[in-house]
């Protein structure tokens, strides 16, 4: 297999401006060069991708400043988890996409939602030039907004939906629905009714049950194109409630106890229906390549199985997503390239050794894409020593991201916006929450003079924050700020306490 190097996206050369209003650019200045990052490596940041190719001159980031092909690494390693632009400023401030987080924080409140505009372009753009010929589609359910959905348009990918929400907000936004895909393990009548009159790409069918009823929706005189969702028997993922590869789970059509074949004979016998391929989807936070040419090994088996015993050959195979990211510096990430070179290899040698013809392949990635884009800003509200421990809280906490309480993700948050020669200590920073499993980050390190009124940057959280972000305790969901360029916009307003009470019609 032949390694290359991806190309870096940019640093921007620009300046420093101190206070800025709704309507002005803030810039700042650009890391200094350091070495790339390993041949093939999809990084979580700081080693961000970029595109081989000039902007057209209408391209929406051409307006601002040109995009070289290169951009160099962090000056430091703790950045290098952070978004590819994330530049050091005086005071310990840091800039991403060119906009200090100190006056972003100033401007918009916190806690807040950064998002990186350019490096969810550049990973885009990653993920084109890994799968040549492939069709990405990007899984709208770790985030999802309508500049992510133009955003994702204009680079190229498809689209993956759960929900008639996600498939209503893309489409009104102007997404095409032939390249959009329908997931979930029980979809409501809306969901499949939306689909239906939308005219989505592809419905994965995920049970028995719902195949009869997809059918009997399908309007006479027309075809709705579906896949099988298989479960091949594969542990993979990061935590055990991220693992969907094996039977123990909710999702899909096991091949071990034959229900992925007779969902296959069923469909098949469905006029209204268009069996076009087969779906798998492993887990999330995969970091290594082999439980993928696993599944492509058992899902050709299927291939040839189908073939023989109906005389067909399906033309395409959805390997789903769950490529891992780093959320402290120094853990494992998907090596992006080798997983498509092996992937492909693995795909025509065994289609080959079955005489079948290769099929079409679909990948679906979502948390690789939206969070190492994402950085979460939150002000800390107090500081309590109880014993041996040192709880550090801040003004959210699991109603912004209930991940760390669900599946134990550990995060890097850093104290930005103040220098300080306080050697570092060990602190639990805990959220706001009326629960003692409201944890945001266990055992790290921070200055030993933290103090309320600080200010916090955690990085690696552009996916699955906002998206299972909750109404506990009504203090409101956070808002979504995009920035490149030196510009900062607001995306996603902050929700307020009038559009909780407008929800209560009252007694």
């Amino acid at each position: 297999m032949s390694h290359r190097t991806l190309p870096q996206p940019p640093h921007r050369t620009t300046r420093h401006t101190a206070t800025p209003s709704p309507a002005t650019a803030v810039t700042s200045a650009p890391p200094a060069a350091t070495p790339p990052p390993s041949a093939g490596q999809l990084p979580s940041a700081g080693h961000s991708l970029s595109t081989d190719e000039p902007l057209p001159a209408d391209h929406p980031l051409s307006t601002h400043e040109p995009l070289p092909a290169d951009r160099p690494l962090a000056i430091d390693e703790p950045l290098s988890i952070w978004p590819g632009s994330a530049a050091p400023l005086g005071h310990d401030d840091l800039a991403v996409g060119g906009v200090p987080l100190t006056e972003v924080a100033d401007r918009f409140g916190t806690p807040a939602y950064v998002l990186d505009e350019a490096e969810v372009r550049h990973r885009c753009r990653a993920y084109l030039r890994a799968f040549p010929g492939a069709d990405v589609f990007y899984a709208a359910k770790a985030f999802l907004c309508r500049a992510m959905v133009h955003w994702v348009r204009e680079e190229g990918l498809g689209l993956d939906v759960c929900s008639a929400g996600e498939l209503e907000l893309a489409v009104s936004s102007g997404f095409p629905p032939a390249r959009i895909v329908l997931h979930g393990n029980a979809k409501s009548p809306a969901d499949l009714r939306a689909a239906l009159r939308l005219g989505v790409g592809r419905i994965v069918i995920d049970s028995t049950s719902e195949i009869a009823r997809l059918a009997a929706a399908v309007p006479a005189g027309s075809r709705q194109k579906v896949l099988i969702r298989v479960v091949p028997g594969i542990a993979a993922g990061g935590h055990a409630k991220i693992r969907t590869g094996t039977d123990d789970q909710k999702f899909g059509l096991s091949l071990a106890d034959g229900s992925a074949q007779h969902a296959i004979t069923r469909v098949l016998s469905q006029p209204r229906l268009e069996l076009v391929g087969l779906h798998c989807h492993l887990g999330s936070q995969i970091t290594t390549v082999k439980p993928y040419l696993s599944a492509v090994r058992r899902l050709i088996g299927l291939l040839a199985r189908i073939h023989e015993q109906h005389g067909i050959t399906l033309p395409e195979l959805d390997l789903g997503g769950g490529h891992g990211v780093a959320y402290q510096p120094g853990e494992p990430t998907l090596d992006l390239l080798s997983l498509g070179d092996r992937i492909r290899a693995e795909l025509a040698g065994g289609c080959a050794a079955s005489g079948l013809p290769v099929p079409r392949l679909a990948i679906e990635p979502g948390r690789a894409i939206a969070g190492p884009a994402g950085v979460v800003l939150y002000r800390v509200l107090s500081v309590k020593r109880t014993g041996t421990h040192t709880f550090v809280a801040v003004d959210g906490g699991m109603s912004d991201n209930p991940r760390p309480a669900l599946y134990g993700v550990r995060y890097a948050p850093r104290l930005i916006g103040r220098r300080t020669s306080a050697a570092p200590e060990r602190v639990t920073v805990v959220g706001r929450h009326c629960e003692a499993g409201d944890v945001l980050a266990a055992d790290v390190r921070l200055p030993g003079d933290i103090r309320p009124g600080d200010l916090l940057a955690v990085p690696v959280a552009g996916a699955y924050h906002l998206s299972m972000a909750s109404g506990y305790n009504l203090v409101g969901r956070p808002p979504v700020i995009a920035v490149t360029a030196g510009h900062a916009r607001l995306l996603v307003r902050r929700e307020s306490l009038a559009d909780i009470q407008e929800r209560d019609i009252g007694l």
